[in-house]
């Protein structure tokens, strides 16, 4: 299971360093997500995206929920009061607009959430905006004490800003 570190850094050249020191303790460059102001240049960084920076994954994850519970609601209601064929309930009906209303619900809500700044990096934002670096780094649940230690060690301009307990496998 991996665990994300967050790390404020004060300029480009800590983060470029604070990246080396990461590769040198064998953490994957893709593992490595950096976040700077819009248009800070971030030249070698590895730029978080999309996934890290926006609320997509947790508004798709809503949409799923609702637009399914709405679907598979309407879909009650029309199988009970409006059978297409004969007086009995047509179930399959409830389950086909269920499946259609978790697509819907995620299409819509994505749309909206891809443009939604992440809750997760709300508190970063004044920092970030103060022109320091945010950096996010994946390790494995074993490592992070190690890695921790390694950064406040060779970084002591570096701020660590805690570490979220687990990370999703896609962002």
């Amino acid at each position: 299971m991996f665990r994300r570190i967050y790390w404020l850094l004060p300029d480009l050249d800590s983060a470029q360093r604070t990246m080396d020191d990461l590769l040198l303790a064998r953490i994957p460059y893709s593992r490595m997500h950096f976040v700077a102001r819009e248009g800070a240049d971030m030249s070698g960084l590895h730029a978080a995206n999309v996934l890290q920076t926006s609320d997509v994954v947790r508004s798709a994850e809503m949409g799923l929920i609702i637009g399914a519970g709405v679907g598979a609601l309407l879909g009650a209601l029309i199988a009970v009061y409006y059978p297409i064929v004969g007086d009995q309930p047509q179930w399959g009906i409830a389950g086909a607009l269920a499946i259609a209303g978790a697509l819907f619900g995620t299409w819509t809500s994505t749309m909206i959430g891809v443009s939604t700044p992440s809750k997760r990096l709300a508190r970063f934002m004044p920092q970030i905006e103060q022109g320091q670096i945010l950096l996010m780094v994946d390790v494995l649940g074993w490592e992070v004490d190690a890695i921790e230690k390694r950064l406040q060690a060779l970084h002591p301009e570096a701020h660590l800003e805690g570490t979220e307990p687990d990370i999703p496998a896609f962002p």
